[in-house]
């Protein structure tokens, strides 16, 4: 074997550079060309067996990553690192808008850049991602091929980045993102770094994805774990509320068990937003809006649930003092609100049951003329905790009421339906206090008449009907409340008609003159009236002289007749007076 062979296949031993190859052969240019493949050859199979040791090293790295942030930027770092470029980054996909957006960098210094958005076919990226093949440029502020925008190339300068190389992430065809890696200078990219840039991407795909389903599987866990707690939570609830129930509690006990299993605060409220139950701080009541179907809904800062049962609406459940409600907890308040709609219509169940015993009482006692108290009729009254021996005030409620415990005093007296008017039957003496008392506690709304003392168990017809006729007679004024007593004879005025026109009929001249001229002459005849038809008394009353009276009272004759001071007359007209009062607002 020649002696240059024998050299050169020394220094091939030797493992020597190229450069010392080339210069060892010089005078035998075959020699040096066959040297030099055979050098290339194993520096490329050095080479490939260094990238295939990084990606081995690599999917060992990303696969000890839970954490799909941290897949992300292992990444990058990886691709930096293998490829020797100044910066590496990837964006994700987002179907939702339709574009990629920056998820990882590495060698980054721009925050413009680390914040863009790159749209489908913009940019090389937007090239990478609309295709899904790769590309690469080693200028690419001056390549045309691509699409450049404002946006994207002002991110591109800011980071100062000129050869770009971006390679698809796929998942059995699905497009994942790009993966980056870009020089600060003009370059050119070997169709092998190209290619070791894709599989670093294949890889780094595949870890993505199985990083979130470890995520996936992680949450499936911990919500698996939740719903058990909830599970568990639930069925304490449900104990403690049955308990309840069975021990005879009621709506505040319900409110307390459920302020007490969450620790918040919580309030029962009926169809009219009236308070039935609270526990805990509860803020001023509002009316809120809860859904039908008795699920849990956000009700400002707290949640309502609809109670209800036999498909009526009863009332709401308002809770409030947490800053969220998981899914057991959730059940857990709708579990209460079906429960309190339990409790709420045996409640309504036994109240109408105990109002229909208690409206056959009524009906039978103002069915009775009167005489001595029947003593089957008392014990039934007592059995229902009333005292039908003791004096009771009769009362006509006509036009809208509440509620029927609030007319009968809360259980201390009768309450019922009786034609078209709510007739009360209240304890006491003094139908006028009454009156006055059920008007306060009644609000606004229907008109009510009253009459008595009597003793119910001897009969009410007689005094129902005084209260009947006072009802009709306050209506007829204008009036809100009032007893028999009170209104004297306009108890037998029959309606507003019959008033007004009577008014029209007796005093109608001396009204009509007294609107046109702006004067007073129905003043001086009552007080004329009041002083026992004194002109002189009627003057010192009015602070007038005398023949001031006179010549008003003139003027009465003129527009009434000059028998108007008749004693007939005079009484149909001091009727008219005493009327006209009393239609008068009640102060």
């Amino acid at each position: 074997m020649p002696q240059t062979a024998l050299d050169l296949l020394r220094l091939l031993a030797e493992d020597a550079s190229a450069d010392r190859i080339a210069e060892q052969a010089q005078q035998h240019p075959e020699a040096r060309g066959l040297a030099l493949r055979i050098r290339a050859g194993i520096d490329e199979h050095r080479r490939r067996e260094a990238e295939l040791s990084a990606l081995v090293e690599t999917a060992r790295d990303l696969a000890s990553v839970a954490d799909p942030r941290g897949v992300l930027d292992a990444i990058v770092r990886r691709a930096r690192s293998l490829l020797g470029t100044d910066v590496a980054y990837l964006t994700l996909f987002d179907p939702d808008l339709g574009d990629t957006f920056m998820r990882a960098t590495a060698g980054s210094v721009s925050a413009r850049f680390q914040a863009l958005r790159l749209p489908l076919g913009a940019g090389l990226g937007g090239l990478v991602a609309q295709t899904r093949r790769p590309y690469w440029t080693p200028d690419y502020p001056a390549d045309e091929r691509y699409d450049h925008t404002d946006e994207i190339d002002g991110a591109v300068g800011e980071e100062g980045l000129v050869a770009i190389c971006g390679t698809p992430l796929l998942v059995d065809g699905d497009f994942v993102g790009v993966l980056f890696a870009s020089h600060r200078t003009r370059r050119e990219f070997r169709r092998d770094e190209v290619a070791l840039l894709g599989s670093l991407a294949a890889l780094a795909a595949v870890s993505l994805v199985q990083a979130r389903r470890v995520t996936e599987t992680a949450d499936a866990l911990a919500a698996l774990s939740a719903a058990h707690a909830g599970i568990e939570q639930a069925a304490t609830a449900h104990d403690r509320f049955s308990q309840v129930v069975l021990s005879g509690g009621g709506v505040d006990d319900i409110a307390a068990t459920l302020g007490e299993l969450l620790g918040c605060w919580v309030g029962v409220f009926d169809v009219d937003d009236h308070c039935l139950a609270t526990y805990g701080e509860v803020p001023v009541p509002r009316s809120v809006a809860a859904e039908g179907s008795g699920r849990l809904t956000r009700a400002g800062d707290g949640w309502a649930v609809a109670v209800s049962a036999a498909g009526q609406r009863l009332g709401t459940l308002v809770l409030g003092g947490v800053d969220e409600l998981d899914r057991g907890q959730g059940r857990t308040v709708e579990r209460a609100a079906m429960v309190t709609a339990l409790v709420l219509l045996f409640r309504l169940r036994a109240a109408e049951a105990d109002q229909r015993v208690r409206t056959d009482l009524l009906t039978e006692l103002l069915a009775r003329d009167g005489g001595e108290p029947d003593p089957a009729l008392i014990e039934r009254g007592r059995l229902l905790g009333l005292r039908l021996g003791v004096p009771h005030v009769v009362a006509v409620c006509r036009g809208p009421v509440r509620g029927l415990a609030v007319a009968a005093g809360d259980g201390g007296g009768l309450a019922g339906p009786h034609g078209d008017d709510l007739v009360a039957v209240v304890p006491g003496t003094d139908p006028s206090a009454v009156a006055a008392a059920l008007a306060r506690r009644l609000g606004d709304g229907p008109t009510i008449g009253t009459a008595g003392p009597v003793v119910p168990g001897g009969g009410l017809r007689e005094v129902h009907d005084r209260a009947q006729r006072t009802a009709g007679a306050l209506v007829a004024l204008g009036r809100r409340a009032g007893s028999a007593r009170e209104i004297g004879f306009a108890g037998l005025v029959g309606g507003p008609g019959d008033v007004g026109t009577y008014l029209h009929d007796v005093l109608g001249p001396v009204l009509d003159y007294d609107a046109r001229r702006g004067s007073d002459l129905l003043g001086t005849l009552e007080a004329y009236f009041a002083a026992g038809a004194s002109p002189s008394r009627a003057a010192g009353e009015l602070h007038v002289h005398v023949n001031t009276v006179t010549q008003r009272l003139d003027r009465v004759a003129t527009l009434l007749g000059e028998d108007w001071s008749t004693p007939t007359r005079a009484l149909e007209l001091q009727l008219a007076l005493h009327l006209r009062r009393l239609r008068r607002p009640t102060p």
